[in-house]
């Protein structure tokens, strides 16, 4: 490993231990770095890994728990961004398991709620209501059920 090489493995190590990376964003950055000399910016990544600096399974779980709990996103569209990044599917899938399904649930029932107030006139109410859910990332099933709650509450006058 030559000079140029130690200094951006250095500047990386700073970068991951201050958030966290996946795997492709620091051979990104690498790359950027040895001005496109991808060899040498895969033997810094494979360095950094090894030193546990990144870690997809990390950088997947943290990226699922703040999605899910501060944006409010669903696991569909939380997969999507991952794989976008070029996580490996099995490690979306344990970064998944470790969202609180019934969490979620709640989560898209206020969600959803806050919606229907603005929609609560609107004939398409329904459809608008099922596209905002889906687009949360959140799996038709899921969405189309609370809706359905949320519909019937208003025609019973809970809501």
């Amino acid at each position: 490993m030559d000079d140029k090489q130690k200094k951006v493995a250095d500047r990386l190590r700073g970068l991951c231990s201050r958030r966290e990376y996946c795997v492709a964003d620091v051979l990104k950055k690498a790359c950027d770095a040895l001005e496109g000399d991808r060899a040498a910016a895969q033997e810094v990544v494979e360095l950094l890994i090894g030193e546990k600096y990144v870690d997809d399974l990390r950088y997947a779980s943290a990226f699922a728990r703040d999605k899910a709990a501060i944006q409010g996103w669903g696991a569909v569209k939380i997969r999507y961004m991952l794989a976008g990044k070029g996580v490996a599917r099995d490690v979306i899938d344990k970064a998944l398991e470790e969202i609180d399904q019934e969490k979620a649930g709640s989560r898209l029932e206020k969600l959803l709620e806050n919606k229907f107030r603005t929609l609560k006139d609107d004939p398409q109410c329904r459809l608008k209501m099922l596209r905002f859910g889906l687009g949360r990332g959140y799996s038709y099933d899921e969405v189309s059920e609370v809706v359905d709650i949320l519909i019937r509450k208003v025609k019973d006058g809970e809501l």
